[in-house]
């Protein structure tokens, strides 16, 4: 269970004027495996992601989490792919860098494990990208929860590929959340 009501992004709150909303984040293995999260650029969907990490993180080492509430259960580790980065002195181009740390995620994730995704399959053309994000959705939520090392775990998706909110309707457990932006003042 990961249950995070009124979570707020404790670094970037000290760091921006901007008012920052709190907002909620809620997994748990029986019908919210895996959020899908949609929305336009700049929406804010790498930063809710990694909010979520970080205070899985501060919860696990007993500090304050800066939240209304916040139940969460133990985590065996946090896998992340975020971000573009290559290694062409050692031949890997940024799409295969992150086909590399993708089947990393996918091979040694458990079901006591949070997953964090930003944007798979950025990294080569639209429907490539899209089928490649389809499949890790659906291999990360088609996992069986035996043996105890392998399983289903948390996942919050955030994606670009607005097409994989379909993916809602047929896997029980992949819940779709959107954000959205509001411009005021202009």
């Amino acid at each position: 269970m990961l249950d995070i009501r009124d979570g707020r992004h404790p670094v970037l709150e000290l760091h921006t004027d901007e008012r920052f909303v709190p907002n909620d984040t809620i997994l748990n293995p029986s019908d919210q495996q895996i959020a899908l999260i949609t929305g336009p650029n700049m929406a804010g969907k790498s930063t809710f992601i990694r909010q979520a990490a970080l205070l899985v993180l501060i919860a696990h080492t007993g500090a304050y989490v800066p939240a209304a509430s916040a139940r969460i259960d133990l985590v065996d580790r946090i896998f992340t792919r975020i971000g573009a980065s290559d290694d062409l002195a050692r031949g890997q181009s940024t799409f295969m860098v992150e086909m590399s740390e993708t089947a990393n995620i996918l091979n040694n994730a458990t079901r006591r494990s949070l997953v964090i995704l930003d944007e798979i399959g950025r990294g080569t053309s639209t429907n490539d990208g899209l089928a490649i994000a389809q499949a890790v959705v659906e291999y990360l939520h088609h996992r069986d929860d035996e043996p105890a090392e392998g399983g289903r775990p948390r996942t919050l998706f955030a994606t670009h590929y607005h097409e994989l909110a379909s993916l809602e309707r047929g896997l029980p457990g992949v819940v779709n959340a959107r954000l959205d932006v509001l411009e005021e003042g202009t």
